[in-house]
C-alpha cells in the first residue's frame, strides 16, 4: 500500500508551521510592530556608527579625502567659499587643497563639504555621518517594504546596518554616507511617485511632494558625487524613457519635472566651479593632478598608457573582489543570497530597478581610472540599498516566507535558512567587523596619541615647522589641530627645505617658530636640529 507523504509528517510539525504562518501574518498586519523594530535598529545604526567613529577613527580624517573636506567645511561653516592663499602655499599644505589664481579651496564638489559645515559650525563634524547612518537605515526599511513587504524591509535594514563597508564608511569623514541617503531617498520617492497596479501612494503623500524629493535628491548626489549621480541615475532615466513613452500626460509631466529638478540643482556645480575659478568648465580635480578626469585615452591616469580597457578590467576586479567579504562581512559568501533574490523578485519591476543600480555604478566606474578597495568597494557604495533588499528577499524565498507557499518539509527548510544566516551574521559580527572596521584604528599611523605632544604643549599663536622623518602623515595627523585661518592660534607649516623654512620664519616674524619632528614628539626645536 502506497502511503500520502504528508500523512507521514509528524503531526506536530505541521501545528508549527501552520502556528509560524498564522504568526507571520498577524504581525505583518500590524505595522507598528515592524516601524518600531525598524526605529529601534536605525538608533543602533546611529550609535554602532557613532562608536566606530569615536573609537576607531577618534573623530579626526586619516584620508587625504577626508582632510580636504573637512578643511572645505570649517571654510564654509565661516560662510565663505574659498580662502585667499597663505603666503608660500606649498608650505602650508592641506592634501587636494589647491591654490589657484590666488584662492585656496578643495578639490571636490561642494554638496558633502556644505552638509557637513553643519556639523563643523556644531563643533562635531564626525556625527553628521552616523546621523545620516541611521537615517538611511530606516529609508532602507521602507524602501525594502514597499519592494517586498515589511518583514523583508527590516531584514535588508539589519544586513544594511550590520555591513562592514556601512560601518567603515558612516563613522569616517567621507562623503558616501550622504550619497547613499540621498540615493535611498531618491529610489523611494520614484518608486512612490510610479507605483505599479496595486501598490498605492503612502497616505498623505502628495504627488508633487514626491517629485521635488525624488528630482531634489538625484541633484544633490550631483553636486556630492557626479560620477556615482549618473550611475544612479542611469535605471531611472531608462524607466522614465518608458514612461514617457507609454504614461499618460500626468505621468510624462512628473518624469520631466523629476528630471528638470535635478538638472536645476545639478547646474549648481558648474556655478560652484566658476565662483572658484572663474571658469564653470574647470574641474578642480585637474588642479591638483591634471590627469584626475574621467574618460580613456592619454591623459586620463597617471600611467603613461593612460586610462583603457585593460585597466578598467583591474580596477573592477580588485573592487568587486573586496565587495566579496567587506559586502556583508561573510567571507567569500556576501554574495550568497543575491541569486535567490532575483528569482524571489523575478515579477517585481521595482525590485529589479532597484538592483540594476549595481550594474550601472559598476558601468560607469570603468570610466574612471582608479579603483577602491582600502574602505571595500565603495565606489559601489550607494548599490547598497539593492544588494541588501535583494539579499533579503533571497532568505525569505528560500525559507518560504516570500512567493511560496506551506509545503512539506517546510518546517526544516524554514529552520535551515533561518540558522544558516543568524550564524553568517553573529560571524560578521562577532570576527569579521572587529579585524576588519577595528583594523582601521590608526590607518597611516594617524591617531589622537601622535596629536598629544603639540596639542598639549598650548604653544599659543606658534609657527610650528613640521619636518617628515617617515612619511608625510606625520604632519598630516596634525592638521587637525588648527582651523583654516590664517589668524587662527597655532599655524602649522610643512618643512620644503633649509632655505624655504628660513624665508618662512621671516614671513611670520611676529610668532614663535618652532621645529617639530615625530620622532622627537616632545621636544620643539627653535632652530632645525
Amino acid at each position: 500500500m502506497t502511503l500520502d507523504p504528508c500523512a507521514r509528517r509528524p503531526e506536530f510539525a505541521v501545528r508549527a508551521v501552520s502556528d509560524a504562518a498564522r504568526l507571520c501574518r498577524r504581525i505583518e498586519a500590524k505595522p507598528r510592530f515592524f516601524n518600531a523594530l525598524a526605529f529601534a535598529l536605525a538608533i543602533l545604526a546611529a550609535l554602532a556608527s557613532a562608536w566606530v567613529a569615536d573609537r576607531v577613527y577618534e573623530r579626526i580624517p586619516h584620508l587625504e579625502d577626508e582632510m580636504a573636506n573637512l578643511w572645505q567645511a570649517e571654510v564654509m561653516a565661516e560662510g565663505q567659499v574659498y580662502q585667499p592663499s597663505p603666503p608660500m602655499p606649498r608650505s602650508f599644505l592641506v592634501p587636494f587643497v589647491v591654490d589657484y589664481e590666488g584662492h585656496r579651496f578643495g578639490k571636490y564638489p561642494p554638496g558633502w563639504p556644505a552638509v557637513l559645515s553643519l556639523g563643523a559650525r556644531a563643533g562635531a563634524p564626525w556625527l553628521v555621518n552616523p546621523i545620516l547612518a541611521g537615517l538611511t537605515a530606516w529609508l532602507v526599511y521602507r524602501l525594502g517594504s514597499r519592494i517586498a513587504g515589511r518583514g523583508v524591509g527590516l531584514l535588508a535594514e539589519a544586513l544594511t546596518a550590520t555591513s562592514p563597508i556601512f560601518l567603515m564608511l558612516s563613522g569616517s569623514l567621507m562623503g558616501h554616507s550622504l550619497g547613499l541617503f540621498l540615493t535611498t531617498a531618491f529610489w523611494l520617492a520614484w518608486l512612490d511617485l510610479f507605483p505599479v497596479a496595486g501598490k498605492p501612494r503612502p497616505d498623505g503623500v502628495t504627488a508633487w511632494l514626491l517629485v521635488s524629493v525624488g528630482g531634489s535628491c538625484l541633484g544633490l548626489l550631483a553636486l556630492t558625487r557626479p560620477l556615482t549621480a549618473v550611475g544612479i541615475g542611469l535605471p531611472g532615466a531608462l524607466h522614465g524613457l518608458i514612461l514617457l513613452v507609454r504614461g499618460d500626460w500626468q505621468v510624462r509631466r512628473r518624469v520631466l519635472c523629476v528630471g528638470g529638478l535635478a538638472l536645476l540643482v545639478a547646474a549648481i556645480l558648474p556655478l560652484w566651479q566658476w565662483s572658484l575659478t572663474g571658469d564653470p568648465w574647470l574641474n578642480p580635480y585637474t588642479l591638483w593632478w591634471p590627469y584626475d578626469r574621467v574618460g580613456f585615452g592619454l591623459g586620463a591616469g597617471h600611467t603613461a598608457s593612460g586610462h583603457n580597457l585593460h585597466w578598467a578590467y583591474i580596477n573592477a576586479r580588485f573592487s568587486l573582489r573586496a565587495g566579496v567579504h567587506d559586502l556583508f562581512g561573510w567571507p567569500y559568501l556576501s554574495w550568497l543570497f543575491l541569486p535567490f533574490g532575483l528569482i524571489a523578485l523575478r515579477r517585481s519591476r521595482d525590485g529589479w530597478l532597484l538592483f540594476s543600480v549595481f550594474p550601472g555604478l559598476v558601468f560607469v566606474y570603468i570610466f574612471y581610472w582608479i579603483g577602491s578597495w582600502l574602505f571595500g568597494p565603495r565606489y559601489y557604495y550607494e548599490a547598497l540599498p539593492g544588494l541588501a533588499i535583494t539579499s533579503a528577499a533571497g532568505v525569505a524565498w528560500l525559507g518560504g516566507w516570500l512567493g511560496s507557499r506551506v509545503r512539506r518539509w517546510a518546517a526544516p527548510r524554514r529552520v535551515t535558512v533561518a540558522t544558516v544566516f543568524l550564524v553568517l551574521v553573529a560571524l560578521n559580527l562577532l570576527y569579521y567587523v572587529p579585524i576588519r572596521v577595528g583594523g582601521l584604528h590608526g590607518l597611516y599611523g594617524i591617531s589622537r596619541m601622535a596629536m598629544q605632544p603639540v596639542e598639549s604643549a598650548d604653544l599659543g599663536r606658534a609657527l610650528v615647522i613640521v619636518h617628515p622623518v617617515d612619511s608625510w602623515t606625520e604632519y598630516g595627523t596634525l592638521l587637525a589641530l588648527t582651523p583654516p585661518f590664517a589668524d587662527s592660534g597655532l599655524l602649522l607649516a610643512y618643512s620644503r627645505g633649509a632655505a624655504a623654512d628660513a624665508r618662512l620664519a621671516r614671513l611670520f616674524a611676529d610668532r614663535p617658530v618652532y621645529h617639530y619632528y615625530a620622532d622627537q614628539p616632545k621636544t620643539f626645536y627653535s632652530s632645525p636640529r
